[in-house]
């Protein structure tokens, strides 16, 4: 269903029982950047109504998400650490070149919103499958499900604000530069890295 062309090593889930606060902490900032890439949506297209209201939905949703995991991490007695640059998304967004037109800018932001929303879907149901820890397994299995409608949702306004041919050819290429990216990665307790 994601369409990713390189699924994550099992393995990682080892790597992220053994850092659950890292990961928590990691996993609380980029539910609090996806909030922000809604933001920053309506900021920058005002002009796509159906879109607006949607990512007033998605900010609203993702704070609240921010907020669950935000109580995980106190109720565990730990205080949210500092954010770390997400490796994976400061790769995965020198695909497309800068500039185009302003439709065509907004296809490539909504489809990189697309992948991280898939990867993050893909993660959460390993987290959700592998975890043992039971609690935080279902909690993760929630979140994939949300996950997996925000990825569609991203995807379905690429192909209906860009010509539709275009953007499915564009989606392919990005998955197969992501496919390379998560080559290198997999090794850290972060969501994406």
């Amino acid at each position: 269903m994601l369409g990713l062309k390189l699924p994550t090593d099992p393995r990682w889930v080892n790597i992220v029982e053994k850092n659950i606060d890292e990961i928590l902490t990691d996993h609380a900032y980029c539910e609090q950047k996806a909030a922000s890439t809604a933001i920053s949506l309506i900021v920058s297209f005002p002009e796509y109504t159906t879109l607006i209201e949607e990512m007033i939905a998605l900010s609203r949703e993702e704070m609240g998400h921010f907020k669950m995991v935000h109580d995980r991490i106190v109720a565990r007695g730990k205080t949210l650490g500092r954010d770390r640059k997400d490796e994976y998304v400061l790769q995965l967004v020198k695909f497309f070149p800068k500039g185009g037109s302003r439709t065509t800018q907004l296809v490539h932001r909504l489809l990189y919103a697309a992948l991280i929303e898939a990867r993050s879907c893909e993660r959460f149901r390993l987290l959700s499958e592998e975890l043992e820890d039971k609690e935080l397994a279902n909690f993760y299995h929630k979140l994939m499900v949300s996950e997996a409608s925000h990825y569609t949702m991203f995807l379905k306004f690429a192909r209906q604000y860009g010509d539709r041919q275009e953007v499915d050819k564009k989606w392919q290429a990005l998955l197969d530069y992501e496919a390379k990216i998560m080559k290198s990665l997999s090794k850290s307790g972060s969501i994406h890295g």
